[in-house]
């Protein structure tokens, strides 16, 4: 049976995925957004799906969290 998820549900399961990968490796927040050239509160606002996820950064996420980007967005 194949689960159909919305886009907004699609988004919770990514940012999930991340910041559980986050907290897994020890990582704080301000770390990635350091990595990621932009400050904590825009990070934390990735994390909560309240702002746009684009592919460029996810990718570059996934290289942060040392992660496949498939095992980030697989369902």
């Amino acid at each position: 049976m194949t689960i159909v998820y919305t886009a907004k549900e699609k988004l919770e399961v990514i940012t999930f995925k991340i910041r559980q990968t986050r907290e897994f490796k020890n990582y704080s927040q301000k770390y990635l957004a350091t990595k990621l050239n932009i400050s904590q509160n825009a990070y934390s606002k990735i994390e909560l799906g309240q702002t746009s996820l684009t592919v460029e950064r996810l990718l570059i996420i996934a290289q942060i969290l040392d992660i496949n980007i498939i095992e980030l967005v697989a369902a």
